[in-house]
């Protein structure tokens, strides 16, 4: 197992939201060992000791729920280096030490190859690993030639292209609910299924993020990785295990079925917009492009959906919608799943039958199935939930994925031909938006978004 952790950027808000965070949870759960060392670099100027301070106060303000003693010990491990992360003898003395490290690319994309090139030329220790957030490149083209120098300086077992929402339990739930209960896996097809939602709608909005957020867009930002990696979860064929090769394999067969978009299919299938000023819970919110640091000339959409398609035998017929948006009037985080309409209903019943939905709630993590039952009255037909509330997980995702990490446990990484396949996917739509093919719509803040009539 890997003690040693190196991470760039290491005074950045990732580090300080999840990476530190789930550090002290993988020592609660004594994952970690005395051994275990964290060395933070970064551009900045500072002691040992005012790292650990930052450390400390990090840990104070965004893991309030574990035991002083694991956070204490996250700061008690921490070390710092000051150094530009693209230069091979700056980075060396950080990576220097016994055994391998888990380097760790808390970085903007744009520095990726820089920083991969100065690790390699720093001389990483056998046995290492290499962590990238995403996007994974800027699009498809980026994301080959990213892959073509990372594969000619370490072997693809020891990159880990990250997802923190593959680490997700109802995630993790969504495969165990389809591939562990005779009841659901026969009826998981085209044949009985009409439509899958995968929607990441929130209340948030910019919350200071332009310098991040305003070159990349709710495009990128979240359909093209995360929901995406979520519809391959939904939609891939039963792996033979869960080891990282064959479900991988199974989730690149899924990226390779889908229908790529032409340019009607892109004008009719997707949807761009952004969010003007507006009110959500009483709190004014301005518009998108008053928000500080935005440049309104970037056309950068706060809310992005797209329909698509899977040729192959299974999901024939079946119409699979992604949808994202960004300071939206409520939350809605899920998987759902429509269930076709009973084929016939006898005569005698009342009230309407509405199709069966399974939904997989991702924040909060729950699961709902959605039925038709008898009302209060005999042969009157009502609407029933059954609802199943999950055990909070003994890790949060970033716990998980570093877990992960440290033992070298590729199953939730993302592998090279996959993140190029998922680029392939959108790059239709990129390249359509860019060019104004379809138009940027507006939505007030705290509204449900824009009017629901272009694609339904």
């Amino acid at each position: 197992m890997i003690e040693r952790l190196l991470i760039f950027g290491a005074t950045g808000d990732l580090s300080a939201r999840y990476l530190l965070p789930g550090l002290a949870a993988l020592r609660e759960q004594g994952h970690l060992g005395d051994g275990f060392r964290l060395i933070g670099v970064s551009r900045e100027d500072r002691s040992d000791d005012q790292f650990r301070n930052w450390v400390a106060e990090q840990l104070d303000r965004y893991a309030a729920g574990y035991p002083a003693e694991a956070c204490q010990f996250v700061a008690g491990v921490s070390s710092y280096r000051r150094a530009d992360v693209t230069d091979p003898s700056a980075v060396a003395p950080a990576v220097a030490g016994d055994g391998p490290i888990a380097a760790y690319l808390a970085l903007p994309p744009s520095i990726f190859g820089a920083a991969v090139t100065a690790l390699h030329g720093a001389g990483l220790p056998l046995g290492s690993t290499i962590v990238l957030e995403k996007p994974f490149g800027e699009d498809l083209a980026q994301a080959e030639q990213l892959n073509s120098l990372l594969t000619g300086m370490i072997d693809e077992e020891s990159i880990f292209r990250v997802d923190h929402f593959l680490a997700m339990t109802t995630v993790q739930n969504l495969l165990g609910t389809r591939l562990a209960n005779r009841i659901i896996e026969p009826i998981w097809n085209g044949a009985h299924i009409s439509e899958i939602e995968i929607i990441w709608d929130e209340t948030l909005a910019l919350a200071g993020r332009a310098g991040y957020y305003d070159g990349v867009g709710a495009l990128k930002d979240m359909l093209q990785n995360h929901l995406l990696q979520l519809l391959c979860l939904v939609a891939m064929e039963p792996p033979v295990s869960l080891d990282a090769r064959d479900l991988r394999d199974r989730k690149v067969d899924v990226l390779r079925s889908i229908r790529q978009l032409d340019d009607a299919e892109v004008r009719q299938r997707t949807r761009r917009a952004r969010y003007s000023a507006g009110t959500i819970y009483g709190h004014p919110i301005p518009a998108y492009v008053d928000e500080d640091g935005v440049d309104p000339d970037h056309g950068t959409e706060t809310y992005a959906e797209i329909e698509l398609q899977i040729d192959n035998w299974r999901w024939a017929d079946t119409v699979f919608r992604m949808r994202t948006g960004k300071a939206l009037g409520n939350n809605r985080m899920e998987v759902a799943v429509h269930f076709r309409p009973v084929p016939h209903l006898p005569a005698g019943f009342d009230g309407d039958v509405a199709p069966n939905v399974l939904r997989f709630e991702l924040d909060p993590e729950g699961v709902i199935i959605e039925l038709t039952g008898i009302g209060r009255q005999v042969r009157s037909l009502a609407p029933m939930k059954l609802t199943a509330e999950l055990d909070q997980p003994a890790l949060p995702a970033y716990g998980r994925l570093l877990l992960d990490v440290f033992e070298r446990n590729a199953t939730l990484s993302i592998r090279g031909d996959e993140a190029e396949e998922s680029w392939r996917v959108m790059e239709p739509v990129i390249t359509a938006w860019a060019e104004d093919r379809v138009p940027l719509e507006e939505y007030p803040a705290g509204s449900d978004g824009p009017a629901r009539s272009r694609l339904r």
